[in-house]
């Protein structure tokens, strides 16, 4: 058992992989862990100091590995528990923490568990699950499953329903079955033996459910059914279990714990990410991507940084990302993947590396990687992708139109091939890729862009090595200005007698600047050729400054 620092979290820079899609070393079109290995030296050169896995535990993988029928076994798509021995080695040796994921609110249909479990109402597995006899001959309540249709399914043979919030082959874990909590207890200590480091926690909003099981009141799908997730989350029972997990695992492991919540009003970052609560170090909120499509704004980005901040800033902490395996890709989300999808990008990782906070790298962010558009919904992997599709084709869209949403929303956007050069499928594979490159790899691509020193990821080597070597920008405080200007981002971050200053034009257009900082201090980073500024200063499209104070 490693110990460490309480808050050594605090000086993190994570790198997410999502190994199916980072590094293929057989030709299969598939990631591995071999793969991965193969390019720790890429990793450490970026400066980050851990690594987030996705899943890469035994799986079916209807749902990419978030359904796991095994959590002590390492899915042979991707290798064996001795190349997981070996990357956790090759990690460590060069001072790279390993963040592992762990989904504990549902398993696979296929994990033993539940196939016991259905097999037979007694039996030590029978209540590891969520079982319901059926209402008025149908299912106990009108819930939905994220993934669309019934949250419950018919089990002929315990003549019972069972719960799943997401789909089908993702059953609800029982956490009210105290031999279900211990094993779960005993398999997260398995995996701090085994020298991880930390687990980002899936979905964990949702393990206690709405007791009573009470029909949903939000409005149905065409399949009559409601979305079960807002009356299942954030119950007091599921606060007390990720308390428990904490102070039994978490903390004498000394791990680094963030969980993927839902975060609706402030209240609800404290509750998870506040000291005094004692369950995350911080959190990661989910927003569906089509909600996050149509209600975003710089402005709205601005003042729900500023609203966390002053939730947390006495004794809780930050995850910051704009990226992960379930969002758009960021430069086409927020930035702008066409004319200034250099600078947008840069700027981006300014933003985020300068804020107070554990930040957080997707996979090919630091090249500005842009999302993919297939032409076909056959050609997309994402069972939420192609089920958003279906529901529109429902509800009265064309094919196209339909598609053309699709795309948008698609977790396949941030999923395509990690893209190595210019050779055939990106470098990614020698194979057929279980998921189509991007076609715009010939340009966007890390060997072209470690030998341009004007390039995004020269951009992000520079911005981690600032930030890493700074106490003031990990550890210091966060003052705003212009917090209502609609574009412009404007803050200080401030320890002892160091500050630095961020100043950003989140806009396609020339803004002028109502600051003068032309006395601050000097140019540190830029992601323009500025070199100074000027009392009156229009700052130009997507343009980022960081000064350091004199």
């Amino acid at each position: 058992m490693q110990k460490r620092k309480q808050d050594w979290f605090k000086d993190l820079v994570i790198y997410q992989i999502y190994p199916r899609s980072f590094m293929d070393s057989n030709g299969d079109g598939i990631g591995d862990l071999k793969g991965i290995i193969s390019r720790l030296d890429y990793i450490a050169s970026l400066g980050v100091n851990a690594i987030w896995l996705s899943p890469i535990y035994s799986s079916p993988c209807f749902d990419n590995g978030y359904d796991i029928s095994d959590y002590q076994g390492i899915n042979p798509d991707y290798g064996t528990f001795e190349d997981f021995e070996l990357l956790r080695d090759g990690c460590h040796e060069r001072g790279i923490a390993l963040i592992m994921d762990l989904v504990v609110n549902h398993t696979s249909h296929l994990h033993p568990w539940f196939i016991a479990s259905k097999a037979s109402r007694e039996g030590k597995y029978s209540d590891y699950y969520i079982w319901h006899d059926p209402v008025d001959g149908h299912e106990p309540n009108n819930w939905a499953g994220s993934f669309g249709g019934s949250a419950w399914e018919w089990v002929e043979e315990r003549g019972q329903y069972y719960l799943h919030l997401f789909s089908k082959e993702q059953p609800d874990l029982n956490w009210k079955c105290d031999a279900l909590k211990e094993d779960i207890i005993a398999m997260i200590r398995w995996w701090g033996d085994r020298g991880v480091d930390g687990f980002r926690v899936d979905a964990i909003s949702y393990l206690e459910k709405a007791p009573g099981f009470p029909d949903s009141p939000l409005p149905p799908f065409s399949t009559g059914f409601s979305l079960a997730m807002d009356i299942c989350s954030n119950l007091p029972g599921t606060h007390k279990i990720i308390n428990e997990l904490s102070s039994r695992v978490f903390q004498p492991y000394s791990m680094m714990t963030v969980g993927e919540v839902i975060c609706r009003t402030p209240q609800d970052y404290h509750d998870y990410a506040s000291c005094s609560r004692h369950e995350f170090d911080m959190c990661i909120p989910f927003v569906p991507p089509v909600v996050e499509i149509a209600t975003w704004s710089p402005l709205a980005m601005k003042k729900k940084i500023i609203e966390t901040y002053e939730v947390l800033r006495e004794d809780g902490w930050w995850a910051r990302f704009l990226s992960n395996h379930d969002k758009p890709r960021q430069v086409s989300l927020y930035g702008d993947d066409t004319r200034f999808r250099t600078r947008s990008a840069k700027m981006l990782c300014a933003i985020m590396h300068m804020l107070p906070g554990t930040p957080y790298v997707y996979q090919g962010e630091e090249l500005g990687m842009a999302d993919v558009s297939y032409d076909s919904i056959d050609d997309y992997d994402d069972i939420d992708t192609r089920n958003f599709y279906a529901e529109k084709i429902a509800t009265g869209s064309s094919p196209e139109e339909a598609l053309a949403e699709a795309r948008l929303i698609s977790r396949d956007n941030a999923r395509s091939p990690m893209q190595w050069d210019d050779s055939a499928n990106a470098g990614f594979s020698s194979g057929r890729p279980w998921l189509g490159v991007n076609p715009d790899y010939a340009e966007w691509n890390v060997k072209k862009e470690e030998g341009d020193a004007s390039s995004v990821l020269s951009f992000y080597k520079a911005m981690i090595a600032l930030r890493r070597g700074s106490e003031a920008i990990r550890r210091g405080s966060l003052a705003f200005d212009l917090p209502d200007d609609p574009v412009l981002y404007a803050f200080e971050r401030t320890l002892d007698d160091e500050s630095y200053y961020l100043v950003a034009n989140f806009s396609g257009k020339d803004t002028a600047l109502p600051l003068d900082l032309s006395g601050y201090g000097d140019i540190v980073l830029c992601n323009t050729e500025r070199t100074f500024l000027a009392k009156d200063t229009v700052l130009a499209p997507y343009e980022a400054i960081i000064l350091k104070r004199q």
